[in-house]
Order: structure tokens, then sequence, then C-alpha cells
């Protein structure tokens, strides 16, 4: 039970990023789940922009420069409401 009260927490990134729903500054917890390493120099500068580093959780105001960042890296990253 617990376990898909967590999964309907964390959003698929493709809706994350079309939902109109969301408030402009709305809080956003990130976490990278995947290296950066063999990653274009792109991704890793944004990465280390979102203050991300492996299995670290950052919380974030939700902007439209942070949703930019995060559409970049949404590959390697789970974003939590």
């Amino acid at each position: 039970m617990q376990q898909q009260l967590q999964a309907s927490v964390v959003w698929n990134y493709q809706k994350f990023l079309t939902d109109n729903t969301i408030q402009a500054m709305a809080k956003v917890k990130i976490t990278q789940v995947k290296s950066g390493i063999d990653r274009t120099e792109v991704q890793k500068r944004n990465l280390k922009a979102l203050g991300l580093r492996m299995h670290k959780t950052v919380e974030k105001e939700l902007t439209p420069q942070i949703k930019g960042m995060i559409a970049k890296v949404a590959h390697l990253v789970t974003v939590e409401s």
C-alpha cells in the first residue's frame, strides 16, 4: 500500500512538464537516480547547477529555469511534489 502511494507521488517527467495546474512557485524534490558519467557536458552542468549527486535529494522552487533544467536531465532524476 505504501509503495503504491509513493509511486503515485513520484511524477512521470512528461506529465510534470506538461501539467498546467502546477503553481509557478511550488516546491519540488529532485533526486538523482542515475549516474552523470558518460553524459553530455550540458547534462553534467545541469546536474551540478541543481546541486545533485547520486541518491542526493534537493528541494527547489519550481521556476521556468528549474523546469527546463529538469527537462534536460529527466532520464537521470526523479521529481516529487
